[in-house]
């Protein structure tokens, strides 16, 4: 195929059910007919996603699709507001289309045109299924005998409907977390996520209720708008963080890397602005001996990106997976995607199929109506709202 240029004639953006909750999905089309697939990350909030990834297209219509970051560019610097969680992520799906177009026409994976593959294989961290309770031990263990070295839990209360009570979840969690590794052993790495519902000094309590060597890693105990309250949680607690999931940009990750406020960066592919932003930001971790731990909970266009992302880095500690026996969230439907990246026991397998990898069964996914989802709204016991 001729790469003199590759002009992009159509961007649709296609909204579907996959298992419990719905997938943006953007296909980039250009003149000859070629196809490359992105997928936005801001679940829950597609509407809003597909609305900016139309906007876009207005000024993408007739550019040439080979001229990748000089696109991201000027997406984001063509209006006097840049970028947000709502634009980076629009912005993320045309990146990730564009590389899987690039690769497609020219026949070569994506992680060839990051500078080729760094890895055989992406070792991957599992989660149990609920809250941190008795079913806990059991789920780990299972993990554990199916080979997985680095398992992430919940927190108690995680999955309720309604209300969550801070101190008695942190409470209750700290007990349950000390159970958990007198019974697995200090051989498994053991990380929680908090999912960003804690304030400071409830996150300092959490910590200091667990002996030493307890938690291996937390996860988004507190919101990441403000690096100054991490600085301070910082002080109060020596267990390493996993932050990133929430940032849209590399400005938005450059406090933490550069104050030392994470150890583990959870980046987003589908939210940081897609591999055009993404390996900048792996550049920066690798600058300050911080591995990547890539936040990876939609379907198998994001999971594909992110193995591309992962098998190009040199600093990579796990990515996430949902695809483990305790948890069964339908989210990689093989009728709605019948070729995606395969997992061999707990590591996902490096391909070398043109572009992204992923065949999409459009006909099918259009046909998958969406889901009317929204996200619980939380509340504490006053009636005050908190987090979800």
């Amino acid at each position: 195929m001729s790469l003199r240029k590759l002009t992009i004639a159509k961007i649709d953006a296609l909204i579907g059910a996959v298992g419990k909750r719905n997938q943006l999905l953007v296909k980039v089309t250009t003149e000859n007919g070629l196809i490359g697939w992105g997928e936005s990350g801001l679940s829950g909030r597609e509407s809003a996603v597909v609305g900016a990834v139309q906007h876009f297209e207005r000024f993408l219509i007739g550019k040439d699709a080979r001229q990748i970051a000089r696109i991201w560019q000027e997406i984001y610097r063509s209006q006097y507001f840049e970028g947000g969680r709502v634009l980076t992520a629009a912005q993320s799906a045309l990146d990730i289309a564009l590389y899987d177009l690039l690769g497609k026409a020219l026949e070569v994976p994506v992680y060839q045109l990051l500078g080729g593959r760094q890895r055989d294989c992406i070792p991957s961290f599992a989660s149990t299924s609920g809250g941190c309770d008795e079913n806990a031990i059991e789920e780990v263990r299972q993990l554990v005998a199916l080979g997985w070295d680095c398992v992430r839990v919940a927190p108690c209360g995680h999955n309720a409907v309604n209300k969550f009570d801070p101190r008695r979840s942190l409470a209750e969690t700290a007990t349950r977390l000390i159970e958990l590794r007198k019974a697995i052993g200090t051989e498994i790495t053991l990380g929680i996520d908090y999912h960003h519902r804690l304030s400071v000094a409830e996150a300092a309590s959490f910590c200091q209720r667990m002996p030493s060597g307890t938690l291996d890693f937390l996860e988004e105990p507190i919101r990441n708008e403000t690096p100054d309250a991490y600085a301070s949680l910082r002080t109060m607690t020596d267990i390493p963080f996993a932050i990133g999931e929430e940032f849209s940009s590399k400005w938005a990750a450059a406090p933490y890397l550069e104050r030392g406020l994470t150890q583990y960066m959870r980046l987003d592919i589908c939210n940081i602005g897609g591999f055009t932003e993404a390996m900048k930001v792996a550049g920066w971790c690798e600058q300050h001996y911080i591995d990547l731990m890539p936040h990876n909970p939609l379907g198998p266009i994001c999971t594909a990106a992110t193995m591309h992302l992962s098998a190009a880095v040199a600093n990579l500690s796990w990515v996430e997976t949902r695809q483990a026996p305790t948890e069964s969230l339908g989210f990689h439907d093989m009728k709605l995607f019948p070729t995606q990246t395969e997992m061999q026991g707990p590591v996902y397998l490096v391909n070398n199929r043109p572009g992204l990898g992923v065949e999409v069964n459009e006909d099918a996914f259009c046909q998958s109506t969406p889901v009317d989802y929204e996200p619980p709204h939380l509340h504490h016991p006053d009636g005050s709202v908190t987090n979800w």
